[in-house]
């Protein structure tokens, strides 16, 4: 097969260098042909996607769709004609390639995204498979047919951030609202954005297609009645059973700074908030808006005046941060912030805290606290 393969490849460099276009063209089509009914190794592979390459470069528009819906489906298809095809202008060129061939890595797809027309976008939107890398950007630059269909698509994976965005853009687009609201994987506190900004048809539609959310439906309208919207609405099964898992704990003493930072490790956000609800006698909307809005200064502070360690706190940190990363550097800022920061006075800030929500003012906006320093 190699032997022949080779045969056949010098064959076709003389029709190139000898051939009128439409020999080449057949010779494009008989390179294509052998590639694709072929097992070959990536050398040779690359070798008929040289010649493939220079054969593509002098056909009419209509042949490089061709093409493009030839290799788009195979496996043997030459990553340098793929990458080709897929930054064409044509989308009847490129958007088989971007569609279907998996062929393209994801620095390709992002930087075909950030170049590429919105039918180009739409194209890699309708992948069977998006890595979040992907998806991020789909959702940035995409235009509403873009987004709603790459929310509709089971093969997407999304980032907090993705969810972000698409959460903003869904308050002027209901048929996107609906389609994010069916994600089983969107987390808990970002579908309680979603319902608090969704229209009442969106939640009925979702009450339909998802019985098992109706109670969480129900529980988050209420709780977000007013004017907050970013709060959790804690109403739901999970919540209650790390609520009733955290008190028993506290009831017999045994709530603390261990307690705390293993809730953080293992990422049980609500463990986390109860316990710190609890410790800190604050309201659980006050814990979750810190946390989950990344109030990194009100965590600090949070932290200190309970006499956490900063393995402790950084856990925190971590676990409020979008994807649970933050910047080597912006991490040491924290902590230097942390050091500074003087127990007494972080107490006193509690104390004023606890005062303000007791006298009412649970609702209001959180103000930057002045002379945290000592």
């Amino acid at each position: 097969m190699a032997e022949a393969s080779q045969f056949s490849l010098k064959e076709l460099n003389e029709a190139i260098s000898r051939g009128s276009p439409e020999s080449r063209e057949q010779a494009l089509w008989h390179a294509t042909n052998l590639l694709i009914e072929g097992r070959y190794t990536e050398d040779q592979i690359w070798v008929f996607g040289e010649v493939i390459g220079r054969l593509a470069e002098e056909i009419e528009h209509a042949a490089r769709a061709k093409l493009a819906k030839r290799l788009a489906h195979t496996n043997n298809a030459p990553v340098k004609v793929i990458k080709t095809l897929a930054f064409d202008d044509s989308i009847d060129v490129a958007g088989p390639v971007l569609q279907f061939s998996q062929r393209l890595d994801t620095k390709s797809l992002v930087n075909n995204i950030r170049t590429k027309s919105q039918p180009h976008l739409l194209a890699v939107s309708k992948r069977n498979s998006i890595p979040v890398e992907v998806t991020d950007e789909l959702v940035t630059r995409g235009n509403q047919e873009v987004v709603q269909t790459v929310a509709s698509n089971e093969g997407a994976c999304f980032s907090d951030f993705g969810f972000l965005q698409m959460i903003k853009r869904s308050e002027t687009d209901s048929i996107l609202a609906e389609h994010l609201g069916l994600r089983k994987e969107i987390p808990r506190h970002m579908f309680q954005q979603l319902i608090a900004k969704a229209s009442d048809d969106v939640k009925r539609k979702l009450e339909r297609e998802r019985p098992d959310l109706a109670e969480e439906i129900h529980s988050s309208v209420t709780e977000v009645a007013g004017n907050l919207h970013s709060k959790f609405g804690p109403a739901t099964k999970s919540y209650f059973a790390a609520k009733r898992a955290v008190t028993g704990l506290h009831q017999y003493g045994r709530l603390n700074e261990k307690s705390i930072v293993e809730y953080a490790l293992a990422h049980k956000l609500e463990e986390v908030i109860v316990g710190l609800s609890l410790l800190c006698s604050l309201p659980v909307d006050v814990v979750e808006r810190t946390l989950v809005h990344e109030n990194r200064e009100m965590t600090l502070v949070l932290a200190k005046a309970l006499g956490f360690a900063w393995d402790t706190t950084m856990a925190l940190l971590f676990l409020g941060a979008k994807n649970h990363r933050i910047p080597s550097g912006g991490l040491d800022d924290l902590k230097d912030e942390f050091t500074r920061l003087d127990a007494a006075t972080s107490r006193s800030v509690l104390k004023t805290y606890q005062s303000r929500k007791q006298a009412g003012a649970a609702e209001s906006e959180q103000r930057r606290l002045p002379q945290l320093h000592a």
